[in-house]
C-alpha cells in the first residue's frame, strides 16, 4: 500500500517537474520576443560556459578569459534586467519545493539520497492526517481575530485575573515563539487546556501552518484515532503499521488533539507514555516538538494518567490555560 501510495506520488512531483520548466520555457519565450537582447546576452553566457567546461576537460589551465567574459555578460544582464524592470526570478525555474526541486527526495550530509520533507508530509497527510489538516489554509495567524475575543475581566467566573482577549494574545505570542525556536531543543513543547469552543483547535492549527511553511513535517491525530489505530497495529502487525509507529515517534511536530476522550486503559496509558518520552528525550536523534490538547485540567492529567506522564508533561511542556465564551456562538476567530 505504502510503495503504491509513494509510486503516485513520485509521478505527480515529475509531472511538476514538467509543468514548471514548461512555464520557464513560456515565460522566456515572451522575453526573448520582446526582448531579443536578452536572449542574445544568455546565449552568450550559456556559450561560453560550455566553452570553459570543454577547455577546462581539455587540460587547458587558462580560463580566466572565460570568467572575464562571462562576467561581463552576467553584468550587462542585471544592468538590462534593471532597465527594463524585469524580476530575474521570472528567468529561474519555479518549483514548489526549493530544497528537493520537486524530485522527492535530496542529498543528505553523508552524500545519501533521503526523502524530503515535503514528500514525507504528502504521504503522511494520504495515510494519517487526511481531513485533520483540511481547515489549515484558511485557520492562520493572517486570518486571527483577537477581537473576537472579550475584553471583560470576570475573576469571579473564570478564576483568573486578565481577559479571555489577553489571554489569547498571550497564547499567540507563545505560538509565534514555539515556532521561531522549534528546532531549540530548550523550547518546550505546548499543553492547551480547555473547554471545547474555546480556540485550541485554531490555535493548534495556526501553528501546523507556519511549522509546514518552515519545511518541517507534522502529524495531526485525535487521542482516539491515534491510540486506536496503534493498538490495532500491535494486534495486526503489518509493515504499513510500523512505518505508523516510526512517524509518530519521529515526525516534526506531533499534534494529539482531544487527549482525553479515548478510551482510557493500561494500553493507552503506556502508548502515551512512550510517545511523550521517546520525544522529550529525543530518542529519535533529532529535536521533536509535541502539541497535546485536552478539556482536562493539569489535576485531572495527574489522576486519569498516572504521575511518570503528569510530571514529564509539567516538566517539558508550557502549559496554557483557554477560557471565555464559546466561539462556536460566533463568528470566526
Amino acid at each position: 500500500m505504502a510503495e503504491k501510495k509513494l509510486e503516485d506520488l513520485l509521478y505527480e512531483y515529475a509531472q511538476k517537474r514538467r509543468k514548471a520548466e514548461q512555464d520557464l520555457d513560456n515565460r522566456k519565450k515572451q522575453l526573448y520576443e520582446k526582448y531579443p537582447r536578452l536572449e542574445e546576452i544568455e546565449d552568450a553566457i550559456n556559450r561560453l560556459s560550455i566553452e570553459k567546461a570543454k577547455s577546462i576537460l581539455n587540460g587547458n589551465a587558462e580560463i580566466n578569459e572565460f570568467d572575464t567574459k562571462i562576467d561581463n555578460f552576467k553584468k550587462e544582464k542585471d544592468v538590462f534586467l534593471e532597465k527594463n524592470k524585469i524580476n530575474k526570478k521570472d528567468l529561474e525555474i519555479k518549483y514548489e519545493c526549493d530544497n528537493c526541486k520537486d524530485r522527492g527526495y535530496i542529498t543528505d550530509s553523508t552524500g545519501r539520497s533521503v526523502m524530503c520533507n515535503c514528500l514525507k508530509q504528502k504521504m503522511l497527510d494520504i495515510s494519517y492526517n487526511k481531513s485533520n489538516l483540511s481547515d489549515i489554509k484558511k485557520e492562520n495567524f493572517e486570518n486571527f481575530n483577537i477581537d473576537i475575543f472579550s475584553d471583560e475581566v470576570n475573576t469571579q467566573k473564570y478564576k483568573i485575573k486578565c481577559s479571555p482577549r489577553e489571554n489569547m494574545e498571550n497564547i499567540k505570542k507563545a505560538g509565534l515563539k514555539f515556532i521561531d525556536n522549534f528546532d531549540n531543543i530548550e523550547e518546550k513543547n505546548l499543553l492547551f487546556i480547555g473547554n471545547t469552543g474555546l480556540g485550541k483547535t485554531y490555535m493548534t492549527n495556526c501553528i501546523a501552518n507556519e511549522i509546514l511553511k518552515k519545511g518541517k513535517t507534522v502529524l495531526y491525530q485525535t487521542a482516539p484515532v491515534l491510540f486506536e489505530t496503534i493498538i490495532s497495529n500491535k494486534f495486526n502487525k503489518t509493515r504499513d503499521s510500523d512505518e505508523f509507529y516510526k512517524n509518530i515517534l519521529n515526525v516534526d511536530l506531533l499534534i494529539i488533539d482531544d487527549l482525553g476522550t479515548e478510551n482510557p486503559n493500561s494500553m493507552t496509558i503506556g502508548e502515551l507514555f512512550t510517545i511523550i518520552n521517546t520525544r522529550i528525550l529525543k530518542l529519535n536523534n533529532k529535536p521533536t516538538k509535541t502539541i497535546i490538547s485536552t478539556n482536562l485540567s493539569i489535576e485531572k492529567i495527574f489522576k486519569f494518567y498516572e504521575e511518570r506522564i503528569g510530571s514529564r508533561i509539567a516538566g517539558y511542556y508550557n502549559i496554557y490555560q483557554f477560557f471565555g465564551e464559546d466561539l462556536r456562538l460566533k463568528n470566526n476567530i
